[in-house]
């Protein structure tokens, strides 16, 4: 049976009745035209949207949520876990996965041991190329890249060695790497220099001492030469690494916005200041980014790093992955990772996601 999403707003502004059949997306005709069962009516609709970097291991704590709640019913559709997991429990999050309405797709943490603790790159023991190699085989569409935390909390004093056994298992398994920067020693130069085309450095807006910009608000010579070899930046909001300050001295220097997402779980989804994806796109909108470069930030973008177009394929005969979201104007106090508030006059709303097809509400 057909069903309709009845007078929806496309970003560009164009209105139409969407109708779906099965997983796809069957026709795209005038508002009210649409014949069918109308499972949801007005406000815009997108592409479905995609989270780069979420924790979606519930057992892990304290970074771990259960994958539907940062997802379907955040109005997200496919959600990526950035690390949670390395060789050791890889197959426990792809197994839960099989579970959830949510897609889920996992970067590969370097060290086997993931975040059963929050030092994971402190020991050189645990980076095991043999069972990182072995984990790569057996879910090779589950995993999409790997993971490297790089923060003075995380390596210890192994400084900027694990990174550079990051590179070498990334060239020599054909993987691109997401890099987590944060406080230093290693100091952000060297982390970034060791980055290569495709692969992502995550948290670039924090307001740490050790990051991308200097003490002018001035991108690093490193950073833009990082860029014009191909590496992509990904915001990661998180408990402690988004900035509004950071972020208005990327704008104001033409810093591009590659993909917004969260770094959300459990404590920072119920006490912010994340609580949901929607909201850290509206932090976007306030800082004066269009809607259309918000939304293309978690649709277009992330899907084509993915290597998976079809999931940002808003046309007939496309698959039926979608979000709805309402544009609200009113007034919003917006938060970031330092305490600092901004109130914004329009925000981003969820109202519902259709996966495979199968229309949830938020």
């Amino acid at each position: 049976m057909e069903t309709v999403l009845r007078n929806m707003t496309l970003v560009d502004g164009q209105q139409a009745d969407i109708i779906i059949e099965g997983k796809r997306i069957a026709a795209i005709v005038p508002p009210n035209c649409g014949t069918g069962q109308v499972v949801a009516e007005g406000g815009y609709v997108s592409s479905g949207w995609i989270d780069m970097h979420v924790h979606a291991c519930r057992e892990l704590k304290p970074y771990g949520d259960t994958i539907d709640e940062i997802g379907v019913r955040q109005g997200v559709t496919t959600i990526v876990d950035a690390g949670s997991c390395g060789a050791d429990r890889i197959g426990e999050l792809h197994e839960e996965a099989k579970g959830a309405a949510t897609r889920l797709l996992a970067f590969l943490n370097i060290s086997r041991i993931g975040l059963e603790r929050i030092d994971e790159l402190s020991d050189p023991a645990w980076l095991d190329g043999t069972r990182l190699r072995e984990a790569l085989a057996a879910y090779p569409d589950f995993i999409v890249g790997l993971k490297a935390r790089i923060s003075r909390s995380v390596v210890r004093e192994q400084g900027i060695e694990p990174l550079v056994a990051a590179r070498q298992m990334a060239e020599a398994t054909g993987q691109r790497l997401m890099v987590h920067i944060g406080s230093g020693p290693p100091a952000i130069e060297e982390v970034v220099g060791l980055l290569a085309e495709g692969d992502i450095i995550t948290h670039y807006l924090n307001g740490k001492a050790n990051n991308l910009f200097d003490a002018e608000g001035r991108p690093l010579p490193e950073l833009t030469a990082a860029l014009a070899r191909g590496v992509r930046l990904d915001v990661g909001h998180g408990t402690a690494s988004f900035s509004f300050r950071v972020a208005e001295q990327a704008r104001a220097h033409g810093i591009p916005l590659h993909t917004i997402s969260t770094d959300i779980y459990e404590s920072n989804r119920l006490n912010g200041p994340v609580y949901s994806l929607a909201d850290v796109m509206s932090k976007f909108l306030y800082l004066g980014y269009s809607l259309q470069e918000v939304v293309a930030a978690v649709t277009t973008h992330a899907a084509a790093w993915l290597g998976r177009p079809e999931l940002a394929e808003l046309e007939v005969g496309g698959a039926a992955e979608l979000t709805l979201f309402d544009v609200v104007r009113g007034s919003r106090t917006l938060v970031d990772s330092e305490g600092e508030t901004r109130t914004a006059d329009t925000y981003i709303q969820a109202k519902g996601a259709v996966i495979d097809g199968s229309y949830f509400a938020c």
